[in-house]
């Protein structure tokens, strides 16, 4: 079977596994134990609402990033290697403000900029920068955060800290040859249509990601429902702990940058710093991402991002928290 269309189908089949999963553990809660059914009620309408805002956001993502894989040209993100060196990285960072394209899909187009001769900072300042700024995060991270008097430190903060990092990470590998960054290259896939390509890159890019953002969901509202609140309110007024734990979450739950916002708009419990942390975190270092950069990229490529992504978001969240309290 073709790997494009085998994708979608096991896609699928995780995703209703993963729904059959929670209804069975929701059911048994419930017959076990009556008392707990207000809590199972209450984790039903966390997840749900989780799901029912940030699903269109998957969806536009998905449509703009098979868009952009099929009929955008490459040679048109590939001419900022005519730029001079020193400019290439910042105009990398930027560049992500017009290219929609979530974590997963930054990742290959990186490989193809190194590939076309455009310096290995400036692709992995683009892989970086793009889930974080492109237009479809920054209007979901409004939307997730309406209503609230942190709506433009928390759209503003994401942008500006995302861009830093992106671009100390772009720094770090200045000095790197393309060589040394990016292993040997796949095979070429056999040419396909245009309207197959499309409609194969959507549904392979929604399934991708919506069933990362169902398992996501789903702790979330576990966390919400189920952890004591005074555990959460525990760490959450623990100084740099806050910090470290929503970026070890965002590691653990792998969400879309395209939806990430509302999961980190529902702890309220933790500051503008710890869901800042988790909103840049997120999108640059989670799980299915340290496999798709040590199977992209070189092992020691993949440990400097960590590092650094860790360092600088680490630090910037500490001054974001001592600048709003």
């Amino acid at each position: 079977m073709d790997v494009a269309r085998a994708a979608p189908v096991s896609g699928w089949r995780y995703a209703a596994g993963a729904a059959c999963g929670l209804a069975a553990v929701a059911l048994a809660l419930h017959f076990s134990d009556p008392a707990r059914a207000a809590g199972v009620a209450n984790f039903g309408v966390v997840f749900s609402s989780l799901l029912i805002e940030a699903v269109p956001f998957i969806a536009l993502g998905a449509v703009v990033s098979a868009l952009i894989e099929v009929f955008v040209p490459a040679r048109l993100i590939t001419r900022l290697a005519a730029l001079p060196a020193s400019l290439q990285v910042p105009a990398s960072g930027l560049a992500g403000l017009c290219f929609p394209v979530c974590e997963c899909g930054s990742v290959p187009v990186a490989r193809r900029l190194v590939a076309k001769g455009l310096t290995p900072a400036a692709a992995i300042t683009f892989m970086l920068a793009a889930p974080v700024l492109n237009p479809v995060v920054i209007a979901s991270t409004a939307i997730a955060y309406r209503g609230r008097d942190s709506v433009w430190a928390m759209v503003l903060g994401r942008v500006g800290l995302g861009l830093v990092v992106a671009m100390a990470a772009g720094w770090v590998m200045a000095r790197a040859k393309p060589g040394e960054l990016v292993r040997a290259e796949a095979p070429a896939r056999a040419h396909e249509g245009r309207a197959a390509g499309f409609f194969g890159h959507l549904a392979g890019d929604f399934v991708f990601m919506g069933r990362y953002l169902v398992l996501g969901a789903a702790i979330a509202a576990a966390l919400q429902t189920f952890v004591p609140q005074d555990v959460v309110a525990s760490v959450a007024d623990l100084p740099v702990i806050d910090l470290a734990a929503m970026m070890g979450l965002a590691f653990v739950l792998s969400l879309c940058s395209e939806s990430d916002a509302f999961v980190a708009a529902s702890f309220v419990q933790f500051g503008v710093g710890a869901q800042l942390a988790f909103l840049v975190f997120g999108p640059m270092v989670d799980t299915k991402l340290a496999v798709l950069y040590t199977g992209t990229f070189s092992r020691a490529f993949a440990r400097t991002v960590v590092v650094v992504v860790f360092a600088v978001t680490l630090a910037g969240t500490l001054w974001i928290e001592v600048l709003l309290g």
